[in-house]
């Protein structure tokens, strides 16, 4: 199970610098295509506006997958917490999210894989 648990780690985390990425190439391609000349003068500001707020949305998003990634990887009962949650929310990011939130679920929610995230007592 211990395997499953670091998989779905380097999952989060991927999918989560994927999001990140793709909220700077939405910001990018939107600014930019801002400046072409003669658009008029509404154009280039609803095209930043829309730039800035689709970036800013995706990298949002992109946060609590990456922490939640980390906390899987470290074994911590909060970042099983936090992926159950960032999956459950992710189930409508067809197909990747899907997936990998059904992933989760199977794999999170198992007796063995909760033992597994219990404090070690010394």
């Amino acid at each position: 199970m211990e395997k499953h648990v670091n998989l779905l780690g380097i999952f989060w985390i991927a999918l989560g610098v994927f999001t990140f990425f793709g909220g700077f190439v939405a910001f990018f391609v939107l600014f930019g295509v801002s400046f072409i000349p003669d658009i008029g003068y509404e154009a280039p500001v609803i095209l930043r506006t829309v730039g800035v707020g689709v970036g800013i949305f995706l990298f949002i998003l992109a946060i609590p997958k990456i922490i939640a990634g980390i906390g899987l990887m470290k074994r911590k009962e909060w970042g099983r917490i936090l992926t159950l949650i960032v999956a459950f929310l992710s189930i409508l990011s067809f197909p990747l999210g899907t997936a990998l939130a059904i992933y989760s679920f199977v794999i999170l929610i198992k007796d063995e894989t909760v033992q597994l995230f219990k404090p070690q007592e010394k």
